[in-house]
């Protein structure tokens, strides 16, 4: 909160099942304006890591760029009052179709602050043991699974037109600098 910023009025332009679009009129001094803003509840993303340090990796469709990527789990906070870690645990097990006897937060970050309240909780899991996976709509139920080291996956990213930012966030912090590109 600024004292020089000031949120005056907000309408709804949009409702979605996992965001909202709201237009937030502020004021700044004798000035006011608008800013067109996406809500959303949040979510969550894990790099899980089996017995012998490889990362756990989705192949999966996403409409934005009509085309497969490559991501760790991840998931929307969209169970009321489920707390982050909570929600990571059912995202592994729905995507990887995994539990994790090791969890740690690696960090929280916003995703796009310039136009979205979107919160991203990183953690990282081990100790794995497999389940039967339970994949939820039609790309994740299409999605493939492969187990990297890091190695590996450094040469399938570095083949990649663009990466995950999610993805690259958690093996930055996990790896250190995880990425030669300029």
């Amino acid at each position: 909160m600024s004292d020089d910023f000031r949120i005056t009025a907000v309408s709804s332009l949009l409702k979605s099942h996992v965001f909202a679009v709201e237009r937030r009129t502020v004021e700044h001094r004798d000035r006011s304006f608008h800013r067109d803003v996406v809500t959303h509840p949040g979510a969550v993303a894990i790099l899980a890591r089996d017995q012998d340090g490889r990362v756990g990796v989705l192949r999966q469709y996403r409409a934005p760029f009509d085309r497969y990527t490559l991501e760790i789990p991840a998931g929307t906070l969209d169970v009321e009052n489920e707390e982050p870690l909570d929600a990571a645990k059912r995202e592994l097990e729905e995507e990887l179709g995994c539990v994790a006897s090791y969890w740690r937060l690696l960090g929280r970050f916003m995703v796009s602050p310039g136009w979205s309240t979107q919160m991203m909780h990183i953690f990282e899991a081990g100790e794995l043991t497999t389940r039967e996976r339970r994949p939820a709509g039609p790309e994740e139920s299409a999605s493939s699974i492969d187990w990297y080291s890091p190695d590996e996956l450094r040469d399938v990213l570095d083949a990649e037109p663009a990466i995950d930012s999610t993805m690259a966030v958690a093996l930055n912090l996990v790896y250190g600098r995880f990425f030669e590109r300029p």
